[in-house]
């Protein structure tokens, strides 16, 4: 379930359970998360961009010359269900899991709110994309 769907649920007083390893009961196979076919970077993050967050990920968007119709937001427990062919960036932020499987630009980062007003990161952000240049 989507985040915002999550919340409804919380707020009429229903609780939700998700299991944190699906992969270990019998027979079960994870639903792939099909991406736009426009995705060329993926954002796995526990935060969802909103606001000035949202503000600063499309700067950083514009340094790789993307839009924001070219990026697209799923939580770390996503990533093992994702089909990624036409990805060339992949933004871990604030996770440790990092899938090797997937051949993009790898970028590494604390959480974006970490990130905002933050010299430090916002350099080692830079470093790592100039990397790739």
């Amino acid at each position: 379930m989507q985040q915002r769907e999550l919340q409804y649920l919380q707020e009429m007083g229903i609780d939700s359970w998700q299991l944190n390893h699906p992969e270990r009961l019998d027979g079960y196979q994870a639903p792939t998360i099909e991406l736009n076919a426009e995705c060329r970077l993926l954002l796995v993050s526990a935060e969802l961009p909103s606001g000035d967050l949202a503000v600063m990920f499309e700067r950083v968007l514009k340094s790789v010359k993307l839009t924001l119709n070219q990026a697209q937001h799923i939580y770390p427990e996503q990533l093992h269900s994702v089909h990624s062919d036409q990805l060339v960036w992949i933004w871990y932020a604030g996770t440790a899991s990092v899938n090797d499987s997937i051949s993009a630009n790898k970028l590494l980062s604390p959480l974006l709110s970490e990130i905002d007003g933050n010299n430090t990161h916002r350099r080692a952000l830079w470093q790592q994309i100039c990397s790739y240049e």
